[in-house]
C-alpha cells in the first residue's frame, strides 16, 4: 500500500492546472447508458473511481477505451441488466446506473453501494422518487430490484432534502418517462448542470438545471454525443488552500472561479488577497491570517468536500474558528489525525472548535480516513515541522489526479512511497 511523505516548511509558488471533475464525470459516464452507440468524453481524470466506472460499464456490455484523459464508450444493450456487487461496492456513485437502466430498459438490478465512510447517505430518496414515477422496487439480498413494465411516468418529485445523487438519478430516469417530471428542491451543484448539458446534447428536454426546480419532458430517443467535462472545483479549492497555508503565490488555472465563490469569500475574510479571471484563481502571499467560522451547506454554500482542507488552514490561523458540518454526520474523522500533528481542536457531534496557532504543527505519522481527509492531512504536512507520513492514501486516488506531482511542481517536498 502507498503512503505520501511531506517535508514541511516549503513555500509553494507558481501555476498549476485543475483536472476534470470526478463528481461531474461519474454521472455523465453513466448517462451514456441512455443512448446506444459511440460516446466520447474529454478532460476525464485518471482516478480509481473512473476506472471502477469503466469496469462497471464493461460489465454492462459496453466497449470502453480510456487513454490521455479521453473516455470513449460504445454502448450496447446489456446482456444482463445487473450492476453486480463486485463493481458497485467500490464506490457510491455506482447507484447512478439505476436511473438510466430503469428508464431505457424498464428493469434494473443494482447492488447497494459503497464508498467513503463519511455518513449514511441513504438512497431511499432515489427509490421513493422512482416509485412516484411508477417503478416497482424491492430491496433484497443486498440488491435493488426495480421494474417499470409500462415504462416510467412523469411525476412531481419533491425532495425532502436536496440531494446531488438523487437529482442526477431522477433526471436520467425522467428523460424517457411519459410526460413531464418536475424535480423540486433539486440540488444546484455545477456537476448537475454539466450532466444536464450532456443530456440536452443527446436530445433530452431539460430546463432549470442549477436552480431548485428542474423540469424534464420525456422523449422517445437519445443519440450519443461528445462532451468536455468541467474542471474539478474541489481540486481547485484544495490547490488554492495549499498555496494559502504555505504563504505562497499560487495561481490555479483551468478552473471556474464562480464555482468557488463561498471559498473565495472565506479566504478573503481570513485575510488573503485573491485575484480571479475567467478561468483562474490566484492567492497572493500572506504571512498571517485570522480564524473565521464556516458552515457547510449545499451549493452555492461552502462545500462539505472542502471542509477538511479549510480546517487545516484554520489550524495555522491566528485566533479561534468554529467549523460546522451540516451535510454529513461523520465528517470530522480527520480531526484526531490533525491532533496527532499538534493541532488544538475540540470536536463535537457536528461542530469543531479550532484554536489556531501559526507554526504550531509538528510532523507525525497519520492515517487517511476518507478522500478529503487525505488532502487535509497532506496540506497540514506542508507546514508541519519535520516529515509527515500520510498512510492509507488509496482514498486520495479516488478523487485527486496526481495531487503529489502537482504540489511538487509548485515546490513542495512530497513523494509517494510504498508503506514500510
Amino acid at each position: 500500500m502507498d503512503m505520501i511523505t511531506i517535508q514541511g516548511g516549503m513555500q509553494l509558488n507558481g501555476e498549476v492546472a485543475t483536472s476534470g471533475a470526478k463528481n461531474a464525470a461519474l454521472p455523465i459516464l453513466f448517462s451514456a447508458l441512455l443512448a446506444e452507440g459511440q460516446h466520447e468524453f474529454t478532460n476525464v481524470p485518471k482516478l480509481r473511481d473512473i476506472y471502477s466506472t469503466k469496469e462497471l460499464l464493461e460489465s454492462l456490455n459496453c466497449e470502453v477505451k480510456f487513454e490521455n484523459n479521453t473516455f470513449k464508450v460504445n454502448v450496447k444493450r446489456p446482456e444482463k441488466l445487473q450492476a453486480h456487487y463486485d463493481y458497485v461496492r467500490k464506490m457510491r456513485a455506482s447507484i447512478l446506473c439505476l436511473g438510466p437502466l430503469l428508464s431505457k430498459y424498464h428493469e434494473a438490478e443494482v447492488s447497494l453501494p459503497g464508498g467513503c465512510a463519511i455518513g449514511t447517505r441513504p438512497i431511499n430518496i432515489h427509490l421513493d422518487s422512482l416509485k412516484e414515477m411508477g417503478a416497482q422496487i424491492e430491496v433484497k439480498a443486498g440488491y435493488v430490484h426495480a421494474k417499470a413494465p409500462g415504462g416510467l411516468k412523469g411525476a412531481r418529485i419533491l425532495f425532502e432534502v436536496a440531494t446531488v445523487g438523487g437529482t442526477e438519478n431522477i433526471m436520467m430516469a425522467a428523460v424517457f418517462a411519459q410526460g413531464e417530471t418536475v424535480i423540486e428542491n433539486a440540488a444546484k451543484e455545477p456537476e448537475i448542470v454539466d450532466m444536464a448539458n450532456y443530456l440536452i446534447k443527446m436530445g433530452a428536454k431539460i430546463e432549470g438545471a442549477g436552480t431548485s426546480i428542474i423540469r424534464v419532458q420525456g422523449v422517445n430517443e437519445l443519440k450519443p454525443a461528445t462532451h468536455d467535462i468541467i474542471p474539478d472545483r474541489i481540486e481547485a479549492g484544495t490547490l488554492l488552500i495549499a498555496g494559502a497555508i504555505t504563504g505562497g503565490d499560487v495561481t490555479v488555472t483551468r478552473c471556474v472561479p464562480d464555482h468557488l465563490e463561498a471559498l473565495i469569500l472565506k479566504l478573503r475574510e481570513s485575510g488573503f488577497k485573491i485575484e480571479t479571471s475567467d478561468s483562474s484563481i490566484r492567492v497572493l502571499p500572506q504571512s498571517v491570517w485570522k480564524g473565521v467560522d464556516i458552515t457547510t451547506t449545499p451549493h452555492p454554500g461552502f462545500a462539505t468536500d472542502l471542509q477538511a482542507q479549510f480546517m487545516a488552514l484554520m489550524v495555522e490561523a491566528e485566533g479561534t474558528s468554529v467549523i460546522t458540518e451540516s451535510v454529513f454526520e461523520n465528517r470530522f474523522m480527520h480531526v484526531q489525525e490533525l491532533v496527532r500533528l499538534n493541532a488544538d481542536i475540540t470536536p463535537k457531534t457536528r461542530v469543531a472548535v479550532v484554536r489556531g496557532k501559526k507554526g504550531g504543527l509538528l510532523a507525525a505519522p497519520v492515517m487517511a480516513t476518507d478522500l478529503r481527509a487525505s488532502a487535509c492531512l497532506i496540506l497540514a504536512g506542508l507546514v508541519a515541522q519535520g516529515e509527515t507520513k500520510v498512510k492509507r492514501i488509496y482514498h486520495l486516488d479516488r478523487g485527486y489526479e496526481n495531487l503529489e506531482l502537482k504540489l511538487a511542481s509548485l515546490g513542495a517536498k512530497v513523494q509517494r512511497l510504498k508503506e514500510e
